[in-house]
């Protein structure tokens, strides 16, 4: 029986045959544990380190860990596809093929150009914070319009509680939410339902608390300095290589995600060819077989040379802090070169990256690289996500700290622009509940993550202050996570919030302008210091968008040509965030014969007449 990952351990046909990259032991045995009757035996090494064992009669379910050179302590399997009690617990054995999938006909993610995007952490999303309860909530998520679920990294993790960005158990969804079946039987509803889920991945550091790994190999990339986030690592070393390649294809095959997020892959250091960013995709593309799958990346400094790669698109943080900017006023910290204009909306809105190489003074050097000739779609754009409404240190979000009427008329320019949307779990119903930085480690990393989380927050002066900085939420205090976890009673469709958003995402279904991907179709143009206007031509008929974030704008003279309606035509107004559905206050004709009226803090929807 062909073996389906290169390490790990898998069943065939008369048992469980293990693989397991250790050059660094020079023995290695198989502890199989049981309550009655537990057996070691030694696995025999090649000349590449790694070890292989057969043991015929076991079957799944079957518990075990790794005595690495005769010493005492006993590890975790590297590539277990379970830990049912932790990263320091045994592994156990997992039949994949053990469940019954209904989603044959499911194609993947056909039309990247046409997904609206929705970030979701397990833990918090429901109470249970289980696969099992969140799948109760998706056919609300696809009536609202939702098409793609991100859901935030699932690997197991050291603690009762995390963001999972410092997992350790790369291969095991973690336990906390569920067996491995229950994610399986998640994604199998989600597709049912019409939704597509992909699973944010970390493969730039290991997390601090049990990880076993560096026991094993040496996967650290020695001489190294530390990354921001941990070691870094050696992705030139073959088996380093491997490990991370097969994880991504794991995935995609065994669970039938329909593509990854990669995180920060700025600390993602690899100087052979190809670049391990090319192998990672390939080997996901691969394992989907004839569905087709999705790659988004995180990446800090803008490179656009990453989509030489294969991914598919960018998260535009440019876009994001801009929004942020204009709705909060907040410049300080990395926030420093955005002013929240309309220019600078505008800007991202048309070209994707606002910063393409020009001076960036927060890092006093230059930021970004161009995007000239490339599509919107491969930009990610949002209002919103799980770093940005923790890092304002007490954890709010924008309905919370912004202008209710302002934060709606932006909704409308990330919900019917050309890029990705992509939502926050609870921004579709303007949930209150804070989101912050929450772990769950022994006194003393708690400590260590504590300072390094309030020094971190540091560079935004609001939170460097005496006051500020012990106000801060405590990372390790369960109360933080608990005050994080979303109510479910709050998800109903005629929600004021949820409600604007089901009407823009019909739009942007309904209407194939708001999607078109060619780049001569659409242009904007700023009216006044806090107003712009953003247009679209298509052959189904002109779209005009009314943007103001300030108080009443009203002019008489209109010099600015995407005002003006197609020939013989007039502009009507068809939608508005002022719609007292959504909380508004109602909206005037905005155009007359004598003047362009715009209502404060608006965003007003035309077509020809």
């Amino acid at each position: 029986m062909r073996r389906r990952l290169p390490i790990g351990a898998e069943l065939v046909e008369d048992g469980v045959e293990f693989r397991i990259w250790a050059p660094q032991c020079r023995h290695l045995s198989v502890v199989i544990e049981s309550a009655i009757h537990s057996r070691e035996l030694p696995a025999e090494r090649d000349a590449r380190g790694y070890f292989r064992l057969h043991v015929p009669g076991l079957v799944a379910g079957a518990r075990y860990r790794f005595r690495l050179d005769g010493a005492r302590e006993l590890y975790a399997d590297p590539a277990s596809r379970y830990q049912p009690d932790g990263p320091f617990g045994p592994s156990e054995v997992v039949d994949p093929t053990a469940y019954a999938w209904h989603d044959a006909s499911w194609p993947g993610i056909t039309a990247p150009e046409r997904q609206v995007l929705y970030e979701l952490h397990v833990g918090t999303f429901t109470p249970e914070g289980t696969w099992a309860a969140a799948s109760e909530h998706l056919p609300f998520l696809a009536e609202l319009g939702v098409t793609t679920l991100e859901m935030m990294p699932i690997n197991d993790f050291a603690g009762t509680r995390g963001w999972g960005y410092d997992g350790v158990n790369l291969f095991s969804p973690t336990r906390l939410y569920g067996m491995p079946d229950d994610l399986r039987r998640f994604i199998d509803r989600a597709h049912a339902v019409g939704l597509a889920v992909i699973l944010d991945v970390v493969y730039n550091h290991f997390g601090p608390a049990g990880n076993s790994l560096f026991r094993y190999a040496p996967y650290k990339l020695e001489g190294s300095k530390p990354n921001e986030w941990g070691d870094a690592l050696d992705y030139g070393n073959p088996g380093v290589r491997e490990f991370f390649v097969a994880n991504a294809g794991y995935w995609i095959d065994e669970f039938r995600f329909d593509g990854l997020r990669l995180d920060a892959t700025q600390a993602m250091h690899d100087d052979t060819r190809p670049h391990i960013l090319a192998e990672i995709v390939r080997r996901a593309r691969a394992a989907a077989g004839p569905r087709r799958i999705f790659t988004v990346a995180e990446n800090e400094p803008q490179h656009t040379s990453l989509f030489d790669y294969g991914i598919d698109a960018l998260w535009n943080d440019d876009f994001e802090h801009s929004c942020r900017v204009a709705l909060t006023g907040a410049t300080d910290g990395y926030f420093h070169d955005y002013r929240g204009t309309p220019q600078e909306i505008v800007s991202t809105w048309k070209r994707g990256f606002l910063y393409q190489g020009q001076l960036f003074a927060w890092q006093k050097q230059p930021r970004g690289t161009p995007t000239r000739g490339l599509p919107p779609w491969r930009f990610v754009h949002c209002l919103e996500n799980h770093d940005q409404v923790a890092n304002t240190g007490l954890g709010d979000r924008l309905a919370t700290l912004a202008h209710p009427a302002a934060y709606r008329a932006l909704l409308a320019v990330v919900l019917l622009g050309p890029e990705l949307p992509m939502l926050f779990q609870g921004q579709e119903t303007g949930s209150t509940r804070p989101w912050r930085y929450f772990v769950d480690h022994d006194p003393v990393l708690d400590q260590l993550v504590r300072d390094g989380r309030a020094e971190f927050l540091a560079q935004f002066a609001r939170l460097a202050t005496p006051e500020s900085q012990a106000a801060l939420p405590v990372p390790g205090d369960p109360r933080t996570f608990d005050d994080c976890v979303l109510d479910p009673g709050e998800r109903h469709l005629d929600a004021p919030l949820a409600q604007l958003h089901r009407d823009l995402l019909h739009l942007r279904r309904a209407h194939p302008a708001f999607t078109d991907q060619r780049l001569d179709t659409r242009d904007g143009a700023v009216l006044g210091a806090r107003a712009f206007c953003l247009r679209w031509w298509h052959e189904a008929g002109d779209r005009l968008l009314l943007v103001n974030l300030g108080s009443r704008f009203c002019e008489e003279v209109l010099p600015e040509p995407l005002l003006a309606p197609p020939a013989g035509a007039r502009w009507r107004p068809t939608w508005s965030s002022e719609d007292p559905r959504y909380g508004g206050h109602g909206t005037t004709e905005p155009f007359t014969a004598e003047r362009l009226a715009i209502p404060a803090y608006s965003a007003v929807l035309c077509e020809p007449s």
